[in-house]
C-alpha cells in the first residue's frame, strides 16, 4: 500500500510497517552479514507506547504551516531518529539512492583511480601511492599530493574511508580532484576503472598484492592476483590492507583461507547468544609463502578479521599502524521501499578470542609515518621491504 499525501487522522499502514520493520526484521546470514527483505504483510500495533507517535504524526499532518516533506521522507526521518537512540554508529539507515550506490560498490560494479591514500597528522587526505599504469598515475597524481576536494566537496574533517567512497563510483565515470602540491593548486579529472586488487613483483623478488575492499568478488580476485606472483617463486609476499574499510564476511574468510591451513579464522558472537566459528581449510595456494600484512588506521572490519587471523595463528607479521577497531557485525536488510537498514547484531573475535571493538590490532612492527616524505617513497611499505631483506622472516 502506497501512502498518500492527503491521508489524515491515521498513519498509513506503510508508515507503521516500515518503522516497525526496522525493529524486528531478522537476518539472512552473511556479512556485512546478510540480506533480509521486509515482510510486506500488514502489521498490527497497539498499546499506549505508540499513542504519542500517532498523535505527533497527525498533528504535523493537520497543522504544519509550511511545505511538508513527503511521507516517505518523514518515515525515513522517523527511522533515523529511532536509530539515533541506540548510540551505535554502525547501525545505519540508507535511503534508496544511497543504498543502491552502496550495493553497486559491494557487488564490484564501482571503480576507482588506482591510488592509495592516507591521513596525515593534520587530518589531510594524502596520496600515499599512485599505482603505476593506473588512472591516477597516468593523469599525473603523485605521492604526497593532498586531496582538498572531490567533485567540489571539501574533504576537511572527512575520514579516509569516506574520502575513498567519494572517489569511487560507477566504472567509466569521471571524478574531479582538487590537489595541493606544495604551493601549487591543481585539478585533475580522472576516469574510474575497476581497480580492487593490484599485484606486482617488487625488486629483490618480493611479491606485492593490495586489496581495496572486500567486495563480493574479493576472494577470487586475490587468488587470481596471487597465482602469477607465486609462479615466480617470490622470497616473500606483502599483502597490503591499508585503507581497506572491510566488506563481506564470507570474502574475508575466503581471503584468509588462501594463506591459512586448517583452523579458526574468527568467532562471531551474536545477539541471540550464539557462537559461530568460521574455519579455514588446508590446501590453498598461498599457505607456504612467507607473509607480511600492511595495516594502518584505515584498515577496518573484514581487513581486521584477516589480519587478526594471520597474526594470531603465527602466519604473518603485521607492519604499519594500529587498525581502526571495528569489531562488530552488521546484518543488512532491504526494506520494502528499497531503502537499507544495517543493524549491529554481534561481534567478532580473533582466533585467540581477542575482541577488536574500539581497540584495533597492534602491528608487530609499528611504523611512525612522518607528516611529509619524499615522492616515490612509502614509509610503511619500505619498512616491510627492509624487514624482508634483513632476514626478519627467516626465523618466522
Amino acid at each position: 500500500m502506497q501512502p498518500t499525501n492527503g491521508s489524515h487522522r491515521s498513519i498509513p499502514v506503510f508508515v507503521v510497517m516500515v518503522v516497525i520493520a526496522a525493529l524486528i526484521i531478522t537476518a539472512a546470514g552473511s556479512f556485512l552479514a546478510g540480506l533480509a527483505v521486509a515482510n510486506s504483510a500488514t502489521l498490527a500495533h497497539s498499546g499506549a507506547a505508540w499513542t504519542p507517535f500517532y498523535q505527533a504524526w497527525d498533528t504535523v499532518e493537520n497543522e504544519f504551516y509550511y511545505t511538508k516533506p513527503s511521507e516517505a521522507e518523514r518515515i525515513r526521518g522517523a527511522i533515523q531518529g529511532m536509530l539515533s537512540t541506540l548510540n551505535d554508529k554502525y547501525t545505519l539507515f540508507f535511503a534508496p539512492d544511497a543504498a543502491a550506490a552502496d550495493t553497486q560498490v559491494m557487488q564490484g560494479e564501482s571503480g576507482g583511480i588506482g591510488a592509495r591514500i592516507t591521513v596525515d597528522k593534520d587530518g589531510q587526505i594524502v596520496i600515499a601511492e599512485a599505482l603505476i599504469g593506473k588512472p591516477a598515475a597516468e593523469a599525473g597524481l603523485q605521492s604526497g599530493d593532498v586531496i582538498r576536494k572531490v567533485d567540489d566537496f571539501d574533504l576537511k574533517g572527512v575520514s579516509a574511508t569516506d574520502a575513498v567512497k567519494r572517489v569511487r563510483g560507477p566504472i567509466g565515470t569521471t571524478v574531479k580532484l582538487s590537489i595541493q602540491r606544495g604551493d601549487q593548486q591543481l585539478e585533475f579529472t580522472i576516469t574510474r576503472q575497476q581497480i580492487n586488487v593490484y599485484g606486482k613483483i617488487l625488486p629483490d623478488r618480493i611479491g606485492y598484492v593490495s586489496l581495496a575492499l572486500f567486495d563480493s568478488k574479493a576472494g577470487d580476485q586475490v587468488r587470481d592476483a596471487l597465482q602469477p606472483l607465486l609462479d615466480q617463486h617470490p622470497r616473500a609476499l606483502i599483502f597490503d590492507l591499508r585503507g581497506n574499510p572491510g566488506g563481506y564476511l564470507d570474502q574475508a574468510v575466503k581471503v584468509a583461507d588462501l594463506f591459512l591451513p586448517e583452523g579458526v579464522v574468527l568467532t562471531e558472537k551474536t545477539t541471540l547468544g550464539e557462537n559461530k566459528t568460521f574455519p579455514s581449510k588446508t590446501g590453498d595456494l598461498a599457505e607456504g609463502v612467507k607473509l607480511i600484512v600492511l595495516v594502518d588506521h584505515g584498515s577496518a572490519s573484514a581487513s581486521e578479521i584477516v589480519s587478526g587471523a594471520l597474526k594470531d595463528r603465527g602466519r604473518a607479521i603485521l607492519i604499519g599502524q594500529t587498525t581502526y577497531g571495528k569489531g562488530s557485525v552488521q546484518t543488512v536488510h532491504e526494506l520494502s521501499d528499497k531503502s537499507q537498514l544495517r543493524v549491529t547484531s554481534g561481534a567478532w573475535y580473533t582466533p585467540n578470542d581477542t575482541p577488536i571493538k574500539n581497540v584495533g590490532l597492534t602491528p608487530n612492527v609499528y611504523v611512525t609515518v612522518p607528516d611529509v616524505f619524499p615522492a616515490g617513497t612509502d614509509p610503511i611499505l619500505d619498512t616491510a621491504v627492509q624487514y624482508i631483506l634483513k632476514g626478519g622472516l627467516e626465523t618466522f
